[in-house]
């Protein structure tokens, strides 16, 4: 869901400027997954940027006073989910934790850091969402210690079908400043596409797996 359309663009508009997103419909980028793809996102190049990174974290922090409320702690998803949690806890004043993709295999073998104790309420920061599965993963091992997760934010979503159904089988409220429609629309204002590239980036985000149409 996303709160604030003007800052939705505004923001996109940022990630496009700074390369964090880049757009490649001719020439499409080739996923870890094995999907090709005509958009690579990098949000981790945020952090370089402080009024950005602060922009971003102000209105995450919004979106947990307006839409969430009150909650004990901020969780971000390992690894790049980590400072963005870290600045809005800063903000709202709150404990961070955050939760490792597995626990470790050393030490005390924690998978959660910082803390979030049974019963304590937490939101969970990532910076992308592509198919769901490793925010779910977060989300899943905060319920197995008896955490109360009241939503999943995020920086940038593509809004895939099966991230969409990931997270609504979790049942969890889900919140993303940005998205893949909005980033398109502001592309084409800004120039970085033409309009003929506009449904070739469509047909992608609707059948990622087989784009482009006729391989596998």
């Amino acid at each position: 869901m996303i709160t604030d359309q003007q800052f939705a663009r505004e923001l996109a508009s940022d990630l496009l400027d700074i390369n964090a997103i880049l757009l490649r419909p001719d020439n499409p980028f080739v996923w870890s997954s094995g999907w090709n793809s005509p958009i690579y996102c990098d949000n981790r190049l945020t952090i370089l940027y402080p009024e950005l990174r602060k922009k971003i974290a102000r209105k995450l922090a919004d979106v947990i006073n307006g839409h969430i409320g009150d909650v004990d702690v901020i969780t971000g998803t390992a690894t790049a989910g980590i400072p963005h949690a870290a600045w809005v806890s800063d903000l709202l004043d709150k404990p961070m934790a955050y939760v490792r993709a597995k626990a470790k295999a050393y030490g005390m073998g924690n998978q959660i850091e910082g803390g979030v104790r049974k019963g304590e309420s937490t939101v969970v920061i990532e910076d992308l969402i592509s198919t769901g599965t490793s925010a779910m993963s977060v989300v899943e091992a905060l319920q197995f210690i008896g955490a109360d997760v009241r939503a999943l934010l995020t920086i940038f979503t593509y809004g895939f079908d099966v991230s969409n159904k990931n997270i609504s089988d979790h049942n969890i409220p889900f919140y993303s400043l940005t998205d893949y429609t909005t980033l398109v629309d502001v592309a084409l204002e800004k120039g970085t596409i033409q309009e003929s590239d506009v449904d070739f980036l469509s047909e992608w985000r609707q059948n990622p797996e087989t784009w482009p149409v006729g391989t596998n």
